[in-house]
Order: C-alpha cells, then sequence, then structure tokens
C-alpha cells in the first residue's frame, strides 16, 4: 500500500520537543485525515528514502538546518526531489522542504537579505492562486508564522508564484501540477510559534527584535493551516482514484 511521506529534515528544539512534540507530529494533526497511511522518515539517522511508486504524497518539513550548508543527508533529499515531481506525486515542502523544491528544480536558495522573518505576519496571495487547489478557500491576505533565515532567492524558471508578502515574496509556489513549497508554516499553532519566539528571543533582543511584541502579535492562523489538510484531501483523492 501506498504510504504518505512526512521526510523529517530535523528536529525542533528540546524544550519545544518535551512540551509540544515534534514537527512530523504537527504535521500529522494539521493533515486532518487520520485514514491516510503515514510513514515517517528520518534521511538525517540514515533511513532510506522511498522510490516514488511508494509515495502516495510526500512533505518535507522544516529545519534547524540551513540548505546552503550542503549537508549529505540534504543533497540525498535534493537530488530525489526531482524524481518525486516527473512522477506528479504529490510533494508539499515546509520552509526548508520549500527551499530543497526551489533549489532542486534549478531556483536559488539563500540568506534573505532582509533578514529573518519570524513571528505571525500577513501573506497576499498572487491571481494565479485562485485556481489552486492547495489555497482553496483561502482568503487574498491570510496570517500565517513564520521563523526563517533563509529562502528561495530565485524561482525556477518554470515556478509559479502564488503568495508573498515585502518581507518574502516566495512564499509559496507550484512545480507543475503537483508540488508544492510554502516558506511559511502551516503546522505550527500559536503555542508552537510562542515557544520559538521564546527559544530564540536572546538571540532576536541583541539584533534589536522586540520579542514582547512579537509574542503579542501572535495568533489563530487558520487559513494557513488549512495548507495542510487541503494537501491531505488532495492526497486521499488521489490515493482512492
Amino acid at each position: 500500500m501506498k504510504k504518505l511521506y512526512i521526510i523529517k529534515a530535523g528536529t525542533t528544539f528540546s524544550s519545544t520537543l518535551e512540551a509540544l512534540g515534534d514537527f512530523d507530529d504537527w504535521i500529522k494533526i494539521a493533515l486532518c485525515r487520520p485514514e491516510l497511511p503515514v510513514a515517517v522518515v528520518d534521511v538525517g539517522q540514515g533511513s532510506p528514502l522511498p522510490s516514488p511508486e511508494e509515495c502516495s504524497g510526500v512533505i518535507v518539513t522544516g529545519s534547524h538546518s540551513m540548505v546552503t550548508d550542503n549537508l549529505p543527508w540534504s543533497l540525498k533529499i535534493e537530488s530525489w526531489i526531482p524524481s518525486l515531481v516527473a512522477s506528479v506525486v504529490p510533494f508539499l515542502g515546509i520552509c526548508y522542504g520549500h527551499q530543497l523544491l526551489g533549489r532542486a528544480m534549478g531556483g536559488e536558495a539563500g540568506y534573505n537579505p532582509n533578514g529573518k522573518e519570524i513571528g505571525t505576519v500577513a501573506i497576499t496571495l498572487t491571481g494565479e492562486s485562485k485556481s489552486d487547489p492547495l489555497f482553496k478557500g483561502t482568503p487574498a491576505v491570510f496570517q500565517a508564522h513564520t521563523t526563517h533565515a533563509q529562502s528561495v532567492l530565485k524561482l525556477p524558471s518554470d515556478a509559479l508564484l502564488l503568495a508573498g508578502n515585502a518581507h518574502e515574496p516566495h512564499h509559496a509556489f507550484r512545480i507543475g501540477t503537483s508540488a508544492w513549497g510554502v516558506q511559511f508554516h502551516p503546522e505550527y499553532t500559536p503555542k508552537i510559534m510562542q515557544a520559538y519566539l521564546t527559544a530564540q528571543a536572546e538571540s532576536l533582543r541583541k539584533k534589536g527584535r522586540n520579542v514582547e511584541n512579537l509574542l503579542l502579535e501572535v495568533t489563530e492562523t487558520p487559513f494557513a493551516r488549512q495548507v495542510l489538510s487541503n494537501f491531505g484531501s488532495l492526497v486521499n483523492a488521489g490515493s482512492s482514484a
């Protein structure tokens, strides 16, 4: 039986892990599809990647690593992604996974010239998103949780831009009909976002950021979260077709 594979590109802070769980836990909850067979692959721990034929869908998580570090496990995921796109396997890259998709398909990833984006922010959809199934039911402007230093600086030539904001112009894009990258974190809840702000508070203050205000601005992000439930529906529809 085919499975939806969650590819772990890392793990959260130890304090967050103990209190709230890890990337794959948050994604499984937000998918809202308990009937979907899900398997978690921790590539950093040496677990092998599945073949496209084994996948009903693939989600690549965020990471505390940097794509430009070119770590062996990261390059392994990156070189695997084009085979999924060619096989039209539903694919969703989140944050780090978004950047890997961009680079794997011919774009460029690196440090965002505007610096680190963190906290609950407003994101604006492009006109092309109106017919995109990942953003079905999403208003033109919605709130999402973010924490990233690197970005997709240059989209692949065949990418369709779906969302952005003044800080991060490439918050979402699609390749072909079934591969998406989102820079924001649809799997985050307000508690997770607050935990990330608290864990990074010292370094943020050293850079002049007002952590207290960032914490006050954290709110529910139902439309960002809907991205994962929409993706789960796409995978489920393909599995039952």
